[in-house]
């Protein structure tokens, strides 16, 4: 006699309907993780609140038009977003991407919790007086190269490469680059931070 099903491994692979079952709570998740509210990811996605409402509680079937932009939004790969099992590689291949001017490269896979990124700062970001911010959660910085302008409380610091700053993000703090040359920043944010420097678009000099 043959094997029975049940030992096939195949077989006992989850079939594409768990798959899709199981991104609708781990999208809700990641949101919260991030806090992130359902308006803040609809303007981002340009996916209405009730449809992204529905996909995380699995009212609503999941496409390919809909989870591009998400795992967009969400800065992970697609393969992570439907919970591919990863293999037994450990490299970390994060596509580089911009946000408000800087360059990010990923250097941690998981959603959530603590992300790690090489941070790229053009000559003379932001392009007009620093503006320091407060938010939950705790920053580390490492300069590579270059010299990375320091806001943090009273203090207005210039760090240069093999310096780090570590902080409470409770404290007023923020930073940019007032040399002609780029800055290469090793990063590690919480999830508070990293929706703060990542995903806020900054309003333009005048605007609220």
């Amino acid at each position: 006699m043959g094997k029975p099903v049940t030992d096939d491994p195949v077989n006992d692979e989850p079939g594409l309907d768990d798959v899709l079952a199981a991104v609708g709570p781990r999208l809700r998740a990641l949101r919260q993780q991030r806090g992130v509210t359902l308006p803040q990811l609809s303007k981002a996605t340009g996916i209405s609140v009730s449809t992204l409402s529905r996909l995380e509680s699995g009212q609503r079937r999941l496409t390919l038009e809909l989870l591009l932009p998400l795992a967009r939004a969400h800065q992970v790969p697609l393969d992570e977003l439907v919970g591919q099992p990863s293999t037994a590689d450990p490299r970390v291949h994060g596509r580089p991407f911009e946000r408000n001017g800087m360059t990010f490269v990923p250097l941690t896979r998981q959603p959530g919790g603590l992300r790690a990124y090489k941070m790229i700062i053009p000559p003379g970001w932001p392009g007009r007086e620093l503006e320091q911010q407060v938010h939950e959660g705790y920053d580390w910085l490492y300069v590579l190269s270059g010299r990375l302008r320091l806001l943090l409380g009273e203090h207005d610091l210039m760090l240069t490469a093999g310096e780090a700053a570590e902080f409470d993000t409770h404290v007023p703090h923020g930073f940019g680059n007032p040399t002609p040359y780029p800055v290469e920043v090793l990063s590690i944010f919480g999830p508070q931070g990293e929706r703060l420097h990542m995903r806020a678009r900054q309003a333009p000099p005048g605007h609220q």
